[in-house]
């Protein structure tokens, strides 16, 4: 009477030997055929923080992250700020598929997304990090931006926190009458219209060439990042002064200077969704890491800045209130040029004339004259 266990082995030996061969008749053929098809999905993502700096490290942590937690089915290939492609061209880039992914500033989009001028701080307006994690995953703002930018072929995964922004400056600026004529670096768009009522020319450049700008004089000042990331670049060997407002308003025009992460959409349609999880999961925490990761290396870099004898020099309150009166205009004037970023502000405006904001209040809504009432 046959072995009916023997049997079974035989019969599977058969099955095996009939699989090996038609895959190529070696019994290693199989088993890399599955590998292969299990092959970890790879994304050329760039960051616009220059190599070297305390805002890199936590992005090449991400980047690890997203491996680990995607048990290597997927990952971020980093490259650094002009990596690729230039800072300013990676939205161009991501869009039309030469780079899968960019970590970048929000609001360098302004001119071919006007939306993006509200999905970061502007001057005077939402101040801490707290409000715009509640704007984005509260309040509807995560939504609106996805659907801003799936309009150029790309998807936004979601806001990533790191820092106020600094003016260092070359000559000392003490008040709101002292940026008249000079030369200051800032990203554009509403910044830049606000600070040109001050009588500012102001210049657009990628981070990674303010320290040349700035040590040839071409620029007397510049805005960039916080502490730790600009004395990585060396902006405390070309400036001495670091300009900001009191100790109520530290930063006048980004508070709350918001990176994010946004994919080429061919590419996030065909990551399998649990895949999709994974980077929205692994994206909102490295927004918090590299947000705690900055704030301590900033306070290294203050000590660092006075060793060196850089001056902070803090404006007033007086100055304050100069400077909102030609905010408040601007913020509706940007908020007209296109129906999402009218959207994004009139709910950005609801939530601070809330009480537990009270940023603004209706009489303050009023044009440069101070009279004529402001309308969306």
């Amino acid at each position: 009477m046959p072995n009916k266990a023997l049997t079974s082995v035989a019969e599977h030996t058969a099955s095996r030997r009939r699989f090996i061969a038609a895959a190529g008749g070696t019994a290693v053929v199989g088993f890399p055929a599955v590998v292969h098809a299990q092959a970890p999905v790879k994304w050329r993502v760039q960051t616009a923080w220059p190599p070297k700096t305390a805002g890199s490290t936590p992005f090449q942590r991400y980047c690890a992250n997203v491996k680990l937690l995607s048990e290597g089915k997927l990952e971020f290939q980093p490259f650094p700020a002009e990596g690729i492609v230039g800072t300013f061209e990676m939205f161009d880039a991501v869009k039309d598929g030469r780079l899968d992914a960019m970590h970048c500033f929000s609001n360098y989009w302004f001119s071919k997304l006007p939306a993006t001028a509200f999905f970061s701080s502007y001057p005077l307006g939402l101040d801490r990090p707290d409000q715009w994690e509640t704007w984005f995953y509260g309040l509807g703002g995560l939504e609106l931006a996805r659907k801003a930018y799936q309009g150029h072929n790309m998807f936004y995964v979601g806001p990533i926190q790191h820092d106020l922004n600094l003016i260092h400056s070359k000559i000392p600026i003490r008040s709101f009458e002292d940026f008249k004529g000079k030369k200051i670096r800032f990203p554009g768009g509403m910044i830049a219209e606000i600070f040109s009522y001050a009588g500012v020319s102001t210049v657009i450049l990628p981070g990674g060439e303010v320290f040349g700008a700035l040590n040839t004089g071409v620029l007397d000042a510049s805005d960039y990042t916080g502490p730790a990331v600009n004395y990585d670049l060396g902006f405390a060997a070309v400036t001495k002064y670091i300009i900001m407002g009191p100790a109520t308003t530290p930063c006048l025009h980004q508070p709350v200077d918001l990176m994010d992460l946004t994919v080429n959409l061919g590419k996030w349609n065909a990551l399998p969704k649990h895949l999709q999880e994974v980077v929205v999961a692994a994206t909102r925490q490295h927004s918090s890491d590299q947000y705690a990761y900055i704030q301590k290396a900033n306070i290294a870099a203050w000590d660092k800045y006075k060793k060196d004898g850089v001056q902070i020099i803090r404006l007033s309150e007086a100055d304050i209130q100069k400077f909102r009166r030609y905010a408040i205009p601007m913020w509706f004037k940007w908020a007209k040029s296109d129906p999402l970023a009218r959207e994004a502000f009139t709910s950005q405006l609801a939530y601070m004339k809330t009480f537990s904001v009270g940023y603004i209040t209706d009489s303050m809504l009023v044009d440069v004259d101070g009279k004529t009432k402001l309308t969306l």
